[in-house]
């Protein structure tokens, strides 16, 4: 038989290990809350991390004019120069609304030494009239460049909108993933006023080297991609093709095709052709032109609006460049993906930096680093109607001592 002590003695033993079980389920409740409690904050973290990254002021556009895919100007072999080539800046004006006539020009290597007094402007053409032009040329001698005949061959001009494809050039990239250098990329770009060549190569960490090329020719519509080839590390290519008899566009990576419209590019042309129709009339893109492209990726296609911000500087390992920035505009609601490409006129409207900002937050930019090749901007067998001299095909440098600018 038990005594009163026995009794009270278990009871104080039970009641101690119930203390201890429920200080240990409370602490693993607290601990629990806790782990909860920083879970919730790393997820809210996770979806609103861009509201703690330094951001550009919000760009309101103030669209001026809205310019659609039209045809290039092409004038006749052995033409002289538009009197109006130089004074058309003056003349315009930034104030007043312009018809965006601008020309695609390339001058015949024959007539290069007839012309070499006037090699800052050379003869207008394009591929869509090659025949004719060939024909004109053989029927005329170098005595066209007389102040009549320009009117005599007027006739066999076709209107449209200015077109000089940049000079053939391979320039070198400082490249920065989310702020952090890289490798340095490349942009290799060579034309003849009848084709052209571009390769785009960036090196990421991790992953590898991101490399674009597009190939094609120039048409009545200006740069006419035949084909783009994506590759992304150490994944397979994806090619766009791009058939003109067909007017179709298909794709390796989906069997669906879509219809082919003309001035329609691929997403690294698209850059190369708004540079030419910059050179040809810089005047012509003040801030709130915008410009639409019909752009295609490796397995579908749509509308870009490029919208001109304006002339800034862009910072580089060699200096300050000015340079006109161009940004692409959302192209529907919540669409967070940006593109922002700045053309300089000392690399003849080469691209001095180009920025893509993913909806993340995540950004990948290319900022002029140097030439491997420099542009030739009097190389006869390019179009070009600008007249740039060699001497102003370098940039202007002013700061030599300024870092590349980040993101």
């Amino acid at each position: 038989m038990s005594s009163p002590f026995a009794v009270r003695t278990v009871s104080h033993v039970q009641l101690s290990a119930a203390q201890r079980r429920s200080s240990r389920l409370r602490w693993a409740g607290v601990l629990a809350a806790v782990a909860g409690a920083h879970l919730i904050a790393a997820l809210w973290f996770e979806r609103h991390h861009e509201t703690f990254k330094p951001v550009a002021p919000e760009h309101v556009p103030v669209q001026v004019a809205l310019l659609k895919p039209e045809r290039i100007e092409t004038q006749a072999a052995g033409s002289p120069p538009p009197a109006v080539a130089k004074p058309a800046a003056p003349k315009h004006g930034a104030q007043k609304p312009r018809e965006h006539a601008l020309t695609a020009t390339r001058p015949r290597p024959s007539e290069a030494p007839a012309t070499n007094e006037a090699a800052s402007a050379p003869v207008d053409t394009s591929a869509a009239s090659d025949s004719a032009v060939a024909s004109s040329a053989a029927a005329r001698p170098a005595a066209n460049s007389g102040p009549g005949i320009g009117q005599g061959n007027a006739p066999q001009a076709t209107p449209g909108v200015k077109f000089s494809v940049p000079p053939s050039g391979d320039l070198q990239y400082d490249t920065f993933y989310n702020g952090v250098r890289n490798q340095p990329g490349t942009i290799h770009w060579t034309s003849d006023g009848h084709s052209y060549d571009m390769v785009v190569s960036v090196p990421l960490p991790f992953v590898g080297t991101f490399s674009y090329s597009s190939h094609g020719h120039v048409d009545a519509f200006g740069l006419a991609p035949d084909q783009y080839v994506e590759k992304r590390g150490r994944r397979g290519e994806d090619v766009t093709t791009f058939n003109h008899d067909t007017k179709q566009i298909g794709f390796t990576r989906t069997p669906d095709t879509l219809a082919l419209p003309d001035g329609a590019q691929d997403r690294f042309s698209m850059v190369m052709q708004l540079a030419s129709l910059v050179r040809g009339d810089p005047d012509a893109y003040q801030p709130g032109v915008t410009r639409q492209f019909y752009v295609t990726d490796n397995d579908s296609g749509e509308i870009w609006p490029i919208e001109t911000i304006g002339d800034e500087t862009v910072r580089t390992g060699q200096g300050s460049i000015d340079a006109r920035h161009f940004m692409r505009l959302p192209r529907r609601e919540n669409d967070r993906r940006r593109i922002d490409v700045w053309l300089a006129p000392s690399l003849g409207w080469l691209p001095a930096r180009l920025v893509q900002t993913e909806p993340n937050g995540t950004q990948i930019e290319l900022v002029w680093r140097g030439k491997l090749a420099p542009p030739d901007v009097n190389d006869t067998s390019s179009s070009s109607s600008d007249d740039t001299s060699p001497d102003s095909a370098q940039p202007s440098v002013t700061d030599p001592g300024a870092g590349p600018e980040k993101p």
